[in-house]
């Protein structure tokens, strides 16, 4: 079993099917699948996109600049995360958000000593804000987040994806799913999995990548364990 580890969300893992930004049934399943990781006595933190709110491809349709975008999507990351944050709290679990932008008003700004401390104190931390720069995704921040805090693994749940194929599935019947891959494959398939920056991050760090389907939110528990659920990424 993982000590510590980082969950990676996408902003439409809390909007479900539904066409709201946030859906209640949603963002309460993910994070009952989070607790019960929590229950098990790992130290978890959390990232969440904002393709709920504000995705890249929309802006770029305004004609919108790029770093104000951005910024639009650090912000909508912090709104997924006070929305977590509240949830895992109406469950009985201790949870507290960390902005990688300054809002004092709000939420304490992050740090991975104050990240470290709480992790300790079995608190589970939402990282909001990106990393505070733009040009940066939440998969860099992810994988930024996860080597500061000295995470073990970092869990990518997908909606509706088993793990990492060779090809598209959708379109490719015959596409095959890796039960593992290292990151110098993925870069040398360029696979879409993760932000090429993010992958490159991980080739030499000890940390495993594991990519499944969320739709069964056993799966949260069985991947936290260790078990063979989905595609692993491994160093090299």
């Amino acid at each position: 079993m993982y000590q510590r580890i980082l969950v990676k969300l996408s902003g439409e893992a809390l909007s479900g099917d539904s066409t709201s930004i946030i859906d209640s049934e949603a963002l309460l399943s993910t994070a009952e699948a989070i607790k019960r990781i929590a229950d098990m006595g790992v130290e978890v933190s959390i990232v969440i996109g904002a393709g709920n709110i504000c995705r890249g491809s929309l802006v770029e349709k305004t004609g919108m600049d790029r770093v104000t975008g951005d910024y639009m999507g650090m912000l909508g990351t912090v709104i997924n995360s006070f929305a977590m944050m509240d949830a895992l709290k109406r469950l009985g679990k201790k949870a507290v958000v960390l902005s990688a932008v300054e809002m004092e008003r709000f939420t304490p700004t992050y740090t991975p000593e104050l990240a470290d401390k709480l992790l300790k104190e079995k608190t589970i931390v939402i990282f909001g804000g990106g990393t505070g720069k733009p040009f940066f995704s939440t998969d860099t921040c992810a994988t930024l987040r996860a080597i500061e805090v000295k995470a073990n693994a970092i869990l990518i749940a997908k909606n509706g994806v088993d793990g990492i194929y060779d090809d598209d599935p959708r379109i490719n019947k015959n596409a095959k799913m890796f039960d593992k891959i290292k990151c110098s494959e993925i870069l040398k398939r360029q696979l879409k999995v993760m932000d090429i920056s993010a992958v490159e991050m991980l080739v030499d760090k000890d940390i495993d990548v594991r990519v499944f389907n969320m739709q069964n939110s056993s799966n949260f528990e069985k991947v936290a364990r260790g078990e063979n659920i989905g595609t692993t990424i491994m160093k090299g």
